[in-house]
């Protein structure tokens, strides 16, 4: 890939599992991911920039609504028929 931007965490794992998140993040911090430990630790479901301000990589977690979008795009469906 030549690399990587950022990495985003979400979904029901990637918004609350602070273990996993740390663990992902100590193995690819030869891409530049570097996380705030302490904050990760805290951050559960909520939108959060996880990064340091030394990183090349920056590393997010943003919450998803699953739900709200099956419902979303099954309206969307129903209103065109």
């Amino acid at each position: 890939m030549g690399g990587v931007d950022a990495i985003v965490f979400t979904g029901g794992v990637g918004e609350n599992r602070t273990d996993i998140r740390e663990y992902i993040c100590r193995q690819l911090s030869y891409l530049g991911a570097k996380i705030d430990y302490d904050l990760n630790r805290v951050t559960r479901g909520k939108e959060v920039l996880l990064s340091t301000p030394d990183a090349t990589v920056k590393v997010a977690v943003i919450p998803t609504d699953e739900e709200f979008m099956i419902a979303a795009d099954t309206l969307e469906i129903l209103l065109k028929l």
